[in-house]
């Protein structure tokens, strides 16, 4: 079996509600949709959210990096066993036009690609696409299955009643975990953690992102005094340019540090377990450049004892939401558990059925071939602002 065409999509999707971090505030999310056609009219469906603050990567310059990789002569190979789509996957090499040493500057491209290809042949061979983790020899020490899990809130920056009532509802509708945005006021996030601690309770995991909010200077009193509040985990305190300093940070702070922006690749990951930057990975999907990259990013934080969380990206589509909720039923030893929160964040959803968690954040493993969502042309068709086709010969 081969592939028949790549379609890539940039698609804009309206959020439900703004969402405020100190690295940006966002109404809406323009990622890149990729359509994958096999030879028998099979089609798979793959999705990148491309950052520039993440990854440095553009839905416009995501589309200039597929037309400059020579997709047929790359992704053009026959495929009759999950080796083949394997090796395919691995083999791709995308065009990033330019320096890429922390190899990530194609990562949301890839992630689309990729997850395109994985949900199409898991299709056609009919294997849900969390089977994968099994079949993935560098990931055969993680892989754990599980039939259903808990996935994490989050609170943004906003007005105190805002948050109040945020905090609430968390706790009513039975959540275990929750993530609170931090770095917009940095005076103020103390009383402000004091006060969610309040209103989430005792029993609730609170743990804070900075994205990158804090200078190298005043990490140690800024996670000092956010104690109180008893949180559990630090995320990105400091930008990336910066992250040498955590090393000695984590040597005279207790509450344990997570690495995001600055950590995209097995680059990074190699970087900081030599440079002991942190406790934890969070690794999203896209950020990671993929299903396999990120399972492959999993393997190493296991082998050094670094901590993982699956994370997410705000308004990301049901195609992402099935491809983390794979991953998460499929490896074991997740701490943190984000995303699968389509119907809580988008005004429009195009695919069915239903994967959104529940109450307490609980959602089930999906058992249908490939990412096992069926995409709806119909609602998808408004959101597209730009199409490419790229055909494939034979």
């Amino acid at each position: 079996m081969r592939i028949r065409e790549l379609r890539a999509m940039i698609v804009r999707l309206p959020l439900r509600k703004e969402f405020k971090h100190a690295s940006f505030t966002r109404r809406e999310s323009e990622n890149l949709v990729v359509r994958c056609e096999l030879a028998d009219g099979t089609v798979g469906w793959g999705e990148g959210v491309p950052r520039p603050y993440v990854t440095g990567e553009s839905p416009a310059g995501a589309l200039e990096q597929l037309a400059a990789s020579d997709l047929p002569r790359q992704l053009g190979g026959k495929c009759d066993r999950w080796h083949d789509v394997i090796h395919l996957c691995e083999s791709y090499s995308p065009n990033t036009l330019g320096p890429d040493p922390r190899d990530s500057l194609a990562n949301a491209h890839r992630c689309a690609v990729e997850l395109s290809i994985l949900d199409a042949f898991g299709q056609h061979l009919q294997t849900p696409l969390s089977q994968l983790t099994e079949l993935y020899p560098p990931a055969a020490s993680i892989a754990h299955r599980s039939p259903r899990v808990q996935y994490s809130s989050a609170i943004s920056s906003g007005a105190a009643r805002k948050e109040r009532l945020s905090s609430l509802a968390m706790r009513l509708y039975g959540f275990a975990h929750c993530k609170v945005k931090v770095g917009m006021d940095v005076d103020a996030d103390p009383l402000r953690l004091r006060r969610m601690r309040r209103w989430v309770g005792t029993k609730m995991d609170l743990r804070v992102d900075a994205n990158e909010a804090w200078s190298p200077g005043e990490v140690e009193r800024r996670i000092t005094a956010l104690a109180p509040a008893r949180i559990s985990c630090v995320e990105q305190p400091v930008a990336h340019g910066d992250v040498a300093v955590l090393a000695r940070v984590r040597r005279h702070v207790e509450i344990p540090l997570m690495l995001d922006e600055s950590l995209t690749s097995s680059i990074d990951a190699q970087e900081a377990i030599e440079q002991q930057t942190c406790d934890l990975f969070n690794i999203r999907l896209s950020k990671c450049g993929g299903f396999l990259r990120s399972l492959a990013i999993a393997a190493i934080a296991r082998r050094a004892g670094i901590g993982i969380q699956l994370g997410c990206h705000p308004g990301e589509s049901p195609i992402l939401s099935a491809a983390g909720r794979h991953f998460v039923t499929s490896v074991g030893g997740i701490r943190y558990r984000e995303g699968s929160a389509d119907r809580h964040l988008l005004r429009s959803i195009f695919a069915t059925p239903a994967i959104s968690f529940g109450y307490g954040g609980w959602a089930p493993a999906i058992e249908r071939g490939g990412l096992g969502i069926t995409i709806q042309p119909r609602t998808l068709e408004p959101l597209i602002q730009k199409t490419v086709s790229f055909p494939f010969c034979g």
